[in-house]
């Protein structure tokens, strides 16, 4: 009886964990040749779809012809869209950094990407935990910062600098009924320099510069 009883839980305990399906790879993107320190790094994204949809991102560095993790990321993911990663250099650096789509967002112009940047002295790729915040992130030579236009009933121009793990807002031009200009401090705290009306064909302008508004 006793043994029967450890045979129907053996029997129990391996269908629990073999029938289990693998997550589906609904996407894959690696790339080896052109990321943070070319030839020398990688980045390899997975989109799989399971009981929920979500995205691993691995990053390696080489070290003496063998590839060693670095970064491990895991995010949820909207299965809607696909990632669309892209490389590019995002803090003008030299070095080329990474971005997929992350979400889908309420205004089709806002294009929600999460953005990891290649750190040159660490070798890793540091996820800019609040990237999914800005959409249409640019980077601004102009005032060697990152930008982001915001869609709604007008647009936004966000200035955006790279602190640690975060983008923060230091500046925003925002195009609605009228024109307002808004600086903001460390802490977040805003402060209005300038508004003025707005005209109609300039609504969903982007600038590159928020004193004087260009």
């Amino acid at each position: 009886m006793l043994l029967s009883a450890f045979c129907l839980g053996l029997m129990t305990f391996f269908l629990n964990n073999h029938s289990k399906k693998t997550p589906e790879t609904n996407e894959i993107f690696i790339d080896s040749l052109t990321i943070g320190n070319k030839g020398k790094n990688m980045v390899d994204l997975k989109h799989f779809l399971d009981a929920e949809s979500y995205v691993e991102i691995k990053f390696f560095s080489k070290k003496k012809n063998q590839w060693i993790l670095k970064n491990s990321y895991r995010y949820e993911k909207d299965f809607l869209i696909s990632c669309d990663p892209v490389l590019e250099d995002l803090n003008n650096d030299g070095y080329l950094d990474f971005t997929y789509k992350s979400d889908v967002a309420a205004r089709g112009a806002n294009e929600v990407r999460r953005l990891f940047l290649y750190n040159k002295k660490t070798d890793e790729l540091v996820s800019m935990k609040n990237s999914n915040e800005f959409p249409n992130l640019m980077y601004n030579k102009k005032l060697k910062c990152l930008t982001s236009q915001m869609f709604h009933g007008g647009s936004t121009t966000v200035f955006l600098k790279i602190e640690k793990d975060s983008l923060r807002m230091f500046a925003s031009v925002d195009n609605s009924d009228e024109q307002v200009i808004t600086t903001y401090d460390t802490k977040g705290n805003p402060t209005e320099i300038g508004r003025k009306p707005i005209d109609p064909d300039e609504i969903y302008d982007r600038y590159d510069n928020f004193n004087p508004v260009e």
